[in-house]
């Protein structure tokens, strides 16, 4: 075993050990990465491709402050008693202030049997992606 020191300490190391602690860290930082990251491709391909039903799910007082252009605003405590409003064969893009509720509105949609159903999450990003095409 090798001995290091470090703020006066001498500190014994292992070096399997240390390596596996590095590796773990590596594999947890990606993990993150992947839960974390705001990748838009997919999103953006289908805002691109497939002229989608934007829904806003956040309330008539925050859609009036602010949206995405285009989009309709279903607020989520109204969306089961409409959706009759939405096309099922088409895709639908929800979102919200920060992505919580049109979570929820995915899963509501989803659960109804909306195929076709993307989380845009967020609408000020949202509307950026959107310009930016």
């Amino acid at each position: 075993m090798m001995e290091v020191s470090m703020n006066g300490k001498s500190w014994g190391i292992n070096w399997l050990a240390n390596s596996s602690v590095i590796l773990i860290i590596i594999v947890m930082l990606s993990i993150f990465k992947g839960i974390f990251s705001n990748d838009d491709t997919a999103l953006k391909e289908v805002l691109v491709k497939n002229n989608p039903q934007l829904i806003d799910v956040r309330t008539p007082l925050e859609f009036n402050g602010g949206t995405v252009k285009g989009a309709k605003n279903i607020p989520l405590s109204e969306l089961e008693s409409k959706l009759g409003s939405l096309d099922k064969s088409k895709n639908i893009v929800v979102f919200c202030q920060s992505g919580n509720r049109s979570g929820q509105a995915m899963r509501i949609l989803q659960n109804k049997g909306f195929e076709k159903v993307h989380n845009g999450g967020g609408w000020r990003a949202l509307k950026s992606l959107v310009e930016s095409i």
